[in-house]
C-alpha cells in the first residue's frame, strides 16, 4: 500500500488553489498525513526593476509579508475543510516552481496538491505554468487540481 506522511499543499489564494484545498485536506485526512500549506511570495527583488532606496523595499518586503499573513488567515477561516485537521502554514520568498521543489525535496514531502488556473494559448505563454513546471521537476507525486466554476 501506498504511504502518504507528508502532504505539501500550495496556495496562491486563487479560486483554483481555494479548490485544491477541498483535495489536500481529504487526502491528509485519508492518509492520516501531515498538511504542509505552503505559499511563495515574491521576492521583491524580482520585480523591482529600478532602484528603490533601501528603506522602501524593506517596507515593501514587510507589507507583503504582513499581506500575505493576513490572506493566508482569511483564506483558511472561509473553508471548513480544515476543521479537526492539524496543519501548519509556510511562507518562503522566491520565485513559486523553484520554492515549492526545493521545499518538498527539503522536507520529505510525498505529495504535491496544487491548483491550475488550465491556461492555454496566449495566457499560457505570457503567465507559464507553475503547475506545469512542477510536475516536470517534483521527485514526488504531484497532483493538480482544475476546478470549473
Amino acid at each position: 500500500m501506498i504511504k502518504v506522511n507528508k502532504i505539501l499543499y500550495t496556495t496562491d489564494f486563487s479560486d483554483p488553489s481555494a479548490c485544491a484545498l477541498n483535495y489536500a485536506a481529504e487526502m491528509a485526512k485519508k492518509f492520516d498525513a501531515e498538511l504542509v500549506m505552503l505559499h511563495v511570495l515574491l521576492d521583491e527583488s524580482q520585480m523591482v526593476s529600478f532602484y528603490l532606496p533601501q528603506l522602501t523595499v524593506k517596507n515593501l518586503s514587510k507589507d507583503m509579508e504582513d499581506g500575505a499573513t493576513a490572506k493566508m488567515e482569511e483564506f483558511i477561516n472561509e473553508t471548513a475543510v480544515l476543521n479537526g485537521l492539524e496543519y501548519t502554514c509556510v511562507m518562503v520568498k522566491g520565485i513559486a516552481d523553484d520554492e515549492i521543489i526545493k521545499y518538498s525535496k527539503e522536507n520529505d514531502i510525498d505529495m504535491i496538491i496544487i491548483g491550475t488556473h488550465g491556461r492555454t494559448g496566449f495566457e499560457h505563454v505570457i503567465f507559464g505554468s507553475t503547475a506545469e513546471k512542477v510536475v516536470r521537476a517534483a521527485s514526488c507525486p504531484v497532483l493538480t487540481v482544475h476546478c470549473k466554476n
